[in-house]
């Protein structure tokens, strides 16, 4: 699953978000409720990406976890920045 979702997710990750919500109960195991996800589907959805992947894959966000999670947030920041520069 891990792998199929890292190929997904140079798609676009909100389309990732979107099928895993839709196909399977990745995200469920990964959230608790309902607000995190969507919020992170809007604001950083390379960090919730990240987060699911932790949780499911690497037993929480200790060690390595913590390493993914810290990469899809300075992804999504990159993100930001880079269309920011771009309107420049």
């Amino acid at each position: 699953m891990c792998c199929v979702l890292a190929l997904l997710a140079f798609l676009g990750p909100r389309l990732v978000i979107f099928l895993l919500w839709l196909f399977t109960n990745y995200l469920s195991r990964a959230f608790d409720g309902l607000l995190l996800p969507l919020l992170g589907f809007v604001f950083l959805p390379w960090t919730t990406i990240a987060w699911a992947i932790a949780q499911n894959e690497l037993g929480g966000a200790n060690g390595v976890g913590l390493l993914v999670i810290a990469v899809g947030f300075l992804v999504d920041i990159g993100v930001l920045g880079g269309g920011a520069r771009g309107r420049r």
